[in-house]
């Protein structure tokens, strides 16, 4: 697995088990309606990863950019759907995504790199 791919799902999932081990209600419950916003419902889960993924690139997080690239590659979406989608996040909010962009594209390197070498 590609390191930064795997390092950030190692402290992805650490800091998760964490953050709950805390057992706030809120927390939980907001934890809890993200996972069931992203399931399969009127619109397919391709389609709901790519409004989070355009989402979270206007609005600058990079590990939701990378949470959101990684499902949307689990899910089979091809680079040219991401970048698409990437293209009205740029366009929406404008230059200053430009460096998550940048950070976006290597990552889905990453993704695309640790698949060929589990093949």
């Amino acid at each position: 697995m590609s390191d930064v791919v795997s390092e950030f799902n190692a402290y992805r999932s650490k800091m998760n088990d964490a953050i709950l081990a805390d057992n706030n209600k809120i927390i939980k419950r907001i934890f809890n309606l993200d996972t069931n916003a992203f399931a399969e419902g009127a619109l397919d889960k391709k389609t709901k990863e790519l409004l989070g993924l355009v989402a979270s690139t206007v609005l600058r997080c990079d590990d939701c950019i990378k949470y959101h690239l990684e499902s949307t590659h689990k899910e089979g979406l091809k680079k040219e759907e991401v970048v698409e989608a990437l293209s009205i996040a740029t366009l929406v909010g404008g230059t200053i995504i430009i460096p998550h962009l940048r950070r976006a594209y290597e990552y889905w390197d990453a993704l695309e790199d640790q698949t060929t070498s589990e093949s």
